[in-house]
């Protein structure tokens, strides 16, 4: 804000002049004791404007004294000179010069007043006037110091709603970046989990893969020695028939036939083994293995044959879990029939090979 006038009292100096004048005024009216001669109207006009000047408004009023008593002095000369009447007694003052001296005071002073009381009002009028520019001022500073206030309150509120949308727009740029972590994080654990279940899956595939076949050789195992032993138990049964027979024959037609049969039993075990071993080389021969298998797969598969070797159909009992693996199998065995040498077997022997398994894997290959 702009800073304050002194401001500067003239109303009791302009009263205390007025007072001044009219003190003077009122002197020259009141009549003295004749003992004195009355003074001139020079000396009255001279008199009031020498009290009129103050000590408190004589820097405003020496400029406008001045010219008052010069005038007065002006106006003495002029002034028509006593008539010789007077000269003859001059010890007697002319009373009827009194009223007229005394009404030309009141005039001076009257107009005296009258010029301080317009001086007066013009300096109250100037002083109103400057005090109104001054305010006019203040009023002209504050509005303006109000609108740069209002500004750079406007100003910081567009800052600061500028700052709120940036901070607006990071906070969604992050969230959306935490948003596509979290969803890359979420497909990269939910890919992991695939994986997992898969090669877990594979793991327990594999696991039953080998545990049907542990136990397809074991059932295996199972029906060849139930076959071994029924044959023994049939032998034994034949035994005992030939025995009983040889209650009523000869002991040694009885000891002659048991030997013949002996030697006829492991001829035809020998010719049933030589017949399977050769079936499966023929087929081992006729086999083309995958170029995905490996030395761990086996496959046992169930062949059917005629009298004459024709092949009547091969299937697979147990597989290997490697459908390239199986197939392989299948069209080896479809390629090396027919086996000729069956019909070459005795009766018996060929009964044994009408239906039996064989048993592949790529680590009996020689």
């Amino acid at each position: 804000m702009a800073k304050r006038e002194r401001r500067v009292g003239y109303g009791w100096p302009t009263l205390l002049a007025i007072g001044v004048h009219v003190a003077a005024l009122l002197l020259t009216i009141i009549k003295w004791p004749a003992s004195e001669p009355e003074p001139t109207s020079s000396s009255v006009v001279q008199a009031t404007l020498v009290r009129a000047e103050t000590a408190t408004d004589q820097p405003q009023q020496t400029e406008e004294s001045a010219p008052a008593a010069s005038q007065a002095e002006e106006q003495t000369p002029d002034e028509p000179p006593a008539p010789d009447t007077n000269e003859e007694a001059p010890s007697e003052p002319d009373e009827t010069s009194v009223p007229e001296v005394s009404d030309t005071a009141v005039e001076q002073a009257r107009a005296e007043a009258q010029r301080l009381q317009e001086e007066a009002e013009r300096a109250a009028q100037a002083r109103a006037e400057a005090e109104a520019e001054r305010q006019r001022q203040q009023e002209e500073a504050e509005r303006q110091a109000e609108a740069e206030r209002q500004r750079q309150q406007e100003e910081a509120e567009r800052q600061a709603e500028a700052e709120r949308k940036r901070q607006q727009e990071e906070a969604e740029r992050q969230a959306e970046a935490e948003r596509k972590r979290q969803q890359e994080e979420a497909e990269r654990q939910a890919e992991a989990e695939r994986k997992r279940q898969q090669e877990e899956a594979e793991r327990q595939a594999e696991a039953e893969r080998k545990r049907q076949q542990e136990e397809a050789e074991r059932q295996a195992e199972a029906e060849r020695k139930r076959q071994q032993e029924e044959a023994e138990a049939a032998r034994q049964r034949e035994l005992a028939e030939r025995a009983a027979q040889a209650n009523a024959s000869s002991l040694e037609s009885m000891i002659s036939e048991e030997q013949q049969s002996i030697a006829n039993a492991e001829q035809a075990r020998e010719a049933a083994n030589g017949f399977k071993n050769l079936v499966r080389r023929y087929v081992e021969q006729s086999w083309n293995l995958p170029p995905s298998a490996s030395r761990q797969l086996r496959a046992i598969v169930r062949i059917q044959l005629l009298p004459t070797g024709e092949l009547v159909g091969a299937t697979i009992t147990q597989s290997s879990g490697d459908a390239a693996f199986d197939r392989s199998v299948i069209n080896a065995v479809e390629r090396a029939a027919p086996f000729r040498e069956m019909s070459e077997l005795d009766a018996s022997v060929q009964r044994q090979f009408r239906e039996f398994n064989l048993d592949f894997n790529p680590e009996d290959i020689r």
